[in-house]
């Protein structure tokens, strides 16, 4: 038998398998301390990026109502992120890196004025999570008990913004969002796209569940997994999935559908995660404020309107007609009824292109000559299908 010594060879001694974990030993630390100095550039480069960014917030100020637009200002959000993107060489993803700034934006908007965003709450609702997708951690997010307590709180100025669901890939449009339009002055300043997941959460999986608590859409778009899983169960409905959570969180024996953030902000287990119909299930939500957006510049703008026709023969075609003769796209239509008269509809339309852009003022104008009522109800920086990463965490005003 030979010695272990002798096994080992002339390259695995003990001294040379000291020096070996030695060298690597130092590499760490090497590498650690480059780390380190890279860290404080990087504090260092966003403490000077902030000062810039309150510095613009002083000149927009200091410009007057032409320059004073608020600090959210969609247009220069999207092209932040796009160059942001095309300087990416890696290694970090697209989505990584658009998060990092996301949050980078987000304290220098509440460093160049403090900024309140309303939702519709409580806290943990989809709408919630759709705000924080587009602002951040940094800014203070306010609940509303429905739709149009959030319409009021901007339109009252007790909020500088508001989120509020428009149209679900499954569902279609929101509409009591499209009804509040006609009664109020708030405009659309963005829009962002968030994908919907359902879970089915409890309190704990050990006791029988009695009654099941959603939101009407939340049942809707979960019905497969429902008569499958828990056919014959109690469905109640709740103000939204984030209520859902709460009496779920507070009534043992039942259990809710609602997101991810809604679960871990009441301390619901989560039994079964993605319950959706429709794997693609996303919802577009519009940024609401008193400001109206500015054109972006790149030809990559949409416009949301209202109008009410005349009922007779070929009205509504009559009332397309101007933007196929300017050649202007439209990528959405829809229809609710007045309210205010039988068999009498508004049209809920989007189109490619800014207001101010002449194409579409034209066909705006001649529109308008036509229609019973019109209502414009913003300009804005079309925003991406493909979601940003939503984080599940998020403060509160008032919040410790």
């Amino acid at each position: 038998m030979y010695p272990i010594r002798a096994l080992a060879g002339p390259y695995m001694t003990s001294t040379s398998l000291h020096d070996t974990a030695a060298d690597e030993a130092l590499r760490l630390e090497q590498l650690r301390e480059r780390i380190d100095t890279l860290d404080a550039e990087i504090v260092r480069l966003i403490n000077e990026r902030a000062r810039v960014s309150s510095q613009v917030g002083e000149a927009k100020r200091a410009g007057g109502s032409d320059e004073d637009q608020g600090p959210f200002r969609p247009e220069r959000e999207r092209a932040v992120y796009e160059r942001i993107l095309e300087l990416n060489a890696g290694p970090l993803p697209d989505d990584a890196l658009k998060a990092i700034y996301r949050e980078i934006m987000s304290a220098s908007i509440a460093l160049q004025m403090p900024a309140t965003v309303s939702f519709l709450g409580p806290a943990g609702s989809f709408t919630h999570m759709a705000a924080v997708s587009k602002f951040g951690a940094s800014i203070q997010y306010v609940p509303e008990n429905d739709i149009h307590d959030v319409f009021m709180a901007v339109g009252q100025g007790r909020s500088s913004y508001g989120i509020v669901p428009i149209e679900n890939s499954v569902e279609g449009v929101v509409n009591q969002t499209i009804d509040l339009f006609m009664e109020s002055r708030v405009r659309v300043v963005s829009e962002v796209y968030v994908p919907i997941h359902h879970n089915f959460m409890t309190l704990t999986s050990e006791e029988p569940i009695r009654t099941i608590y959603s939101h009407p859409q939340g049942f809707a778009q979960c019905r497969r997994w429902l008569v499958t899983h828990q056919h014959g169960i109690e469905r109640v409905e709740a103000a939204s999935t984030s209520a859902a959570a709460e009496r779920a969180a507070r009534e043992p024996g039942t259990a809710a559908i609602a997101s991810e953030m809604a679960a871990r902000l009441n301390g619901l287990q989560i039994i079964e995660r993605s319950i959706e119909d429709d794997p693609h299930n996303v919802t577009r939500f519009f940024i609401i404020g008193l400001t109206p957006s500015p054109a972006a510049g790149d030809g990559r703008d949409k416009t949301s309107l209202m109008f009410s026709i005349k009922d007779e023969p070929g009205a509504l075609c009559n009332m397309l007609e101007p933007f196929k003769e300017e050649g202007i796209n439209l990528t959405a239509i829809d229809s609710r009824p007045s309210k205010l008269r039988a068999w009498e509809y508004y049209f809920f339309l989007d189109l490619e292109g800014h207001i101010d852009e002449p194409q579409v003022e034209r066909a705006v104008a001649r529109l308008e000559r036509m229609c019973r009522q019109l209502q414009i109800m913003g300009s804005y920086p079309a925003a991406e299908r493909t979601p940003m990463p939503v984080p599940v965490t998020a403060g509160l005003a008032g919040d410790a």
